[in-house]
């Protein structure tokens, strides 16, 4: 549908616009698609993975057509970040939130009065309030974006009830809407079809779930806070995150990486909010930075530098996983996930989905979203694979992930789990794993001797097997949901239906060899550029790092890391050829330009006409460069004997822009009389077409 009150328009060419303001040459895969969409004013439900760009698939249409986008977003840090990095690019973007000054609210209304603005972010929460539909209706409102759109399901641990009210604010403003999110998986996208769009099915673009920049891996805990410190002790100086299952845990460990040598701190809803926003604000602006959280710093978190993701504990569901995971590699450089995990947080994670207040059949849901997670922590192949293939894609092996580099290697686990199923049912599903492995191994304890237990006919048929074996069995079984625990009878082990054919012996069962030297192992950290590149990337983030505290803005609102790193390994050596690096477009190129090209050089760059300068990077620099020329040629006549002559700067700038093809055309742009148009019209002509 087309907006109301909108008079016909032509957009501006989005791809010319995405050089022109972002600095990139080329769209990511499905974002033009879903460009078009919005721009035609059509609704639409796009599902793009995170750090795929789901955030210019409406800021470009904002800048390519009349009228103000309102873009709804769930906090006031992604709603901070996203309108700085926006100014930063020169794009007329305002926010009104709580977290406003009083002047920067002025601004913003002041802003709406002239009809200025071409985005507006507002969090859900604001749209319950007095005289937004009037104020919207106003500011020239012509559509809605709505990001991290699942926080609309009611189940998922993001939901947000005032998201609740988007569709009404549709409704009401009779103005197409596009959803955006990274992490709805079939029910959830039916969820949103029903509350953003009253059922009626949008456009629905499915863009993929994989991010092939990140390397996934998943550890045995062995000692976990070592295996936390010897990770970051890899990765020391890049900015990461420790995900913990528990507030207490995020401050023990944060301690302890002080104590290592890091700069860590903690992050959790326990914390009051202003110690929370200054460990945003840190994090967003400091390079090397550790945050250790719990899920509370979540869809907040804006940073696309961010290399790794280290999860101390096992998260929830496969969603929880996925959202966590892609913190890292926004900016699509490599980056890394590791997970660790063990028995005890699978029955964490058990108990708190049978104890929570959910009906039963979205217990059952809940525990196949967890089941799914187990089999990727168990996998026994390409993670990739499994991950995508829950969510409904193909894929071949990524080679991007533990099991790819370090395939696993399986034993016939067939009779252990028969073994150990036995001694289950034997003992009424009333015992935990150490119990069961005491009467598997033949190790009659009093608490074995006292249930007559030394007497069953399971008693000791495990004892070709250490304990530690029979741990990592009984973890295995428990992850493949053959086992579970019951909350009833304190965690003991009950077995499932799938487990029965097993028991059967209709099905075989293939476990992984687990080793004490894997669960140590301590990945090193992937370089992102080569040796000789290093120190020049170390001394472009040097520099980004003192103009970022200069201007008091997050790093990444100079450069993210992936164009500092494109950076070192071109070296430009020219503003033309630094206006080519991704992510370098004309504002930044004007205000950044000639600082980074020092750096690169080891001396300031030669001083380039203001005029010459906006040309930078596009085919009207490389005219203008060559008008230049021919006006050196001829600037005393073809015969070197005429009065000195020469056109200024801004009056070549101006030939190669709109590039006249006659000399009527010609005599018209300001600078050029008679005279210049007889010395040098017919010279510029020829230039012009041999451009083309």
């Amino acid at each position: 549908m087309q907006a109301p009150g909108i008079p016909p328009h032509t957009p501006d060419d989005p791809q010319a616009m995405l050089a022109r303001v972002f600095g990139f040459d080329s769209f990511r895969p499905g974002q033009r698609e879903i460009i078009d969409a919005v721009l035609a004013g059509r609704n639409a439900l796009a599902i793009m993975p995170t750090g795929g760009g789901k955030s210019l698939c409406y800021q470009l249409p904002a800048l390519c057509a009349p009228g103000l986008t309102l873009v709804i977003s769930p906090l006031i840090a992604l709603m901070r970040d996203q309108v700085r990095a926006l100014q930063a690019a020169g794009v007329a973007a305002g926010a009104l939130t709580s977290g406003n000054t009083e002047e920067q609210t002025e601004d913003v209304f002041a802003a709406i009065d002239r009809r200025d603005l071409k985005l507006l972010y507002m969090a859900p929460e604001r749209l319950g309030a007095t005289g937004t539909i009037g104020l919207l209706r106003r500011a020239g409102c012509v559509r809605i974006a709505v990001d991290e759109a699942h926080c609309v399901s009611q189940w998922g641990h993001d939901f947000r009830p005032d998201y609740l009210k988007i569709g009404e604010l549709r409704r009401a403003l009779g103005v197409p809407l596009a959803a955006f999110t990274a992490t709805a998986d079939a029910e959830t996208r039916d969820e949103i079809v029903a509350r953003l769009f009253d059922g009626a099915a949008p456009e629905t673009f499915l863009r993929g779930f994989d991010r092939p920049n990140i390397r996934m891996s998943f550890a045995l805990k062995d000692r976990p806070r070592q295996q936390v410190l010897g990770y970051a002790d890899a990765r020391r100086g890049q900015s990461g995150i420790v995900y913990c299952a528990t507030r207490a845990r995020t401050e023990s460990l944060a301690d302890a990486l002080r104590d290592a040598g890091h700069n860590a701190r903690a992050y959790h809803g326990g914390m009051d909010a202003e110690e929370r926003r200054q460990v945003e604000e840190r994090f967003q602006r400091e390079d090397g930075l550790i945050v250790v959280a719990t899920v509370a710093f979540g869809m907040g978190v804006d940073k696309p530098d961010i290399r790794w993701v280290l999860q101390a504990d096992l998260p929830k569901s496969i969603e929880a996983y996925y959202q966590e995971i892609g913190r890292a590699g926004r900016d699509g450089a490599p980056a890394e996930a590791m997970t660790l995990y063990g028995p005890d947080d699978i029955r964490l994670r058990r108990a708190q989905v049978d104890e929570g207040l959910a009906p039963p059949e979205r217990k059952e849901a809940d525990h196949a979203r967890l089941n799914a997670l187990l089999g990727l922590a168990e996998a026994t192949r390409c993670r990739r694979q499994i991950l995508l293939g829950y969510f409904g894609e193909e894929s071949a092996p990524c080679g991007n992930c533990d099991m790819c580099t370090l395939p696993a290697k399986l034993f016939d686990a067939t009779t252990p789990v028969r073994k150990a199923l036995s001694a289950v049912l034997r003992t009424g599903e009333s015992f935990g794993a150490g119990h069961l492995i005491d009467i598997l191994t033949g190790n009659a304890t009093a608490k074995v001797r006292d249930r007559g237990h030394d007497r069953l006919p399971t008693f000791g048929v495990g004892q070709d097997l250490p304990k530690a074996r029979w741990q990592a069995v009984f973890r295995q079984m428990m992850g493949r949901d053959l086992l579970r625990p019951d909350p009833a009878r304190h965690g003991a082990l009950r077995m499932t239906e799938a487990a029965r054919p097993v028991l059967r012996g209709e099905e075989a069962v293939h476990l992984r060899e687990d080793t004490v030297a894997a669960a140590r192992a301590r990945p090193e950290a992937p370089a992102l550029v080569d040796d000789e590149d290093a120190p020049l990337l170390s001394a472009l983030k040097a520099r980004r790092r003192a103009l970022a505290e200069e201007a008091r803005v997050p790093a990444y609102v100079v450069f993210p890391d992936r164009t500092l790193i494109e950076m070192a390994r071109r070296r430009p050596e020219t503003l033309d050829e630094m206006a080519q690096v991704p992510g370098v477009g004309a504002v930044k190129l004007e205000r950044f330009g000639a600082l980074f090209l020092e750096v690169i050089a080891g001396a300031p760059p030669p001083e380039v006409h203001p005029a010459r300068r906006k040309l930078a990077g596009r085919a009207d620099g490389t005219l203008f460069d060559r008008l230049a020329e021919v006006q050196r040629d001829l600037e005393r006549g073809a015969d070197g004997a005429g009065k000195y002559m020469t056109c200024t700067q801004t009056t070549l700038a101006q030939i190669a822009a709109r590039r006249p093809r006659d000399m009527d055309a010609l005599g018209r742009i300001p600078g050029m009389g008679p005279a210049k148009l007889e010395r040098f019209g017919a010279a510029f002509l020829q230039a012009i077409a041999e451009s083309d």
